[in-house]
């Protein structure tokens, strides 16, 4: 059975952001603007894009 992918993309900078956010960020695969990740989709993947909700973005969810 096939994996669901998601795709997320960096919309807000790490500067001035606490440590904890900054590597969450390195965790999803992200460390620059505009940057997109293809991760899989599971509970660990989710929680960490809450995290750093307001620097991310979903760009698609298959």
């Amino acid at each position: 059975m096939a994996q669901k992918m998601i795709t997320i993309e960096q919309i807000g900078s790490p500067i001035r952001r606490d440590f904890n956010q900054r590597r969450t960020l390195i965790g999803l695969r992200l460390n620059k603007l505009h940057r997109r990740s293809t991760l899989e989709d599971t509970p660990s993947i989710r929680g960490m894009i809450e995290h750093v909700r307001h620097l991310v973005r979903i760009v698609e969810a298959q």
